[in-house]
């Protein structure tokens, strides 16, 4: 009869722990990944064309959700190939030795209506910081759109070694953009 306690209380916990939070599968035809910043003081706003994105929400409980987000380093599209390359280089991304950026959440709360703030680590070229950060979300046609805009300063990652920790032809400040579709 213990045994079956047990059991029952195990596997009302499972459930209770499955209905906190869902995960939901990423539309990628729909999702982006960018990063602006300004080059000669002109903005550019660049694309990263491979990532993955892992969420588990629940709109009504946005507490119990996580997140998790990988970004291919070497696959930012700043507009020409040879450009392309050259931030996969040692210098920039050294995508060879790091070939991720990474963002994993430890806590997403509410900020009211449609608004969330979370918080996580984000590592960049073997550099981890905390950040927080805010982020909206709405649903749209069953699924839910996650959008924010995450502010770092490149040169605490490393971003741009030698000659190019010089932040007049490459600004410190960039943005990480993101829009997620998501849903069932």
């Amino acid at each position: 009869m213990k045994t079956m306690k047990k059991l029952a209380l195990v596997s009302l916990m499972g459930v209770a722990l499955a209905a906190s939070a869902a995960a939901l599968k990423t539309d990628p035809a729909k999702s982006t990944v960018s990063a602006v910043f300004k080059q000669m003081n002109v903005p550019v706003e660049s694309k990263f064309k491979k990532y993955t994105v892992a969420i588990d929400y629940d709109a009504a409980k946005p507490d119990a959700s996580k997140a998790t987000v990988e970004v291919e380093t070497a696959s930012l599209d700043v507009g020409d190939a040879d450009m392309n390359k050259e931030v996969a280089k040692k210098e920039w991304f050294n995508s060879a030795q790091f070939p991720k950026a990474t963002f994993v959440s430890s806590s997403i709360k509410s900020a009211g209506a449609g608004k969330l703030n979370v918080t996580g680590k984000l590592t960049i070229k073997g550099k981890t910081a905390d950040i927080t950060f805010p982020l909206t979300v709405k649903a749209d046609g069953g699924k839910q759109v996650f959008e924010g805009a995450l502010p770092i300063k490149r040169l605490a990652y490393n971003i741009g070694e030698g000659e190019w920790k010089d932040t007049g032809m490459v600004a410190d400040e960039v943005t990480i953009k993101f829009h997620v579709v998501a849903g069932q």
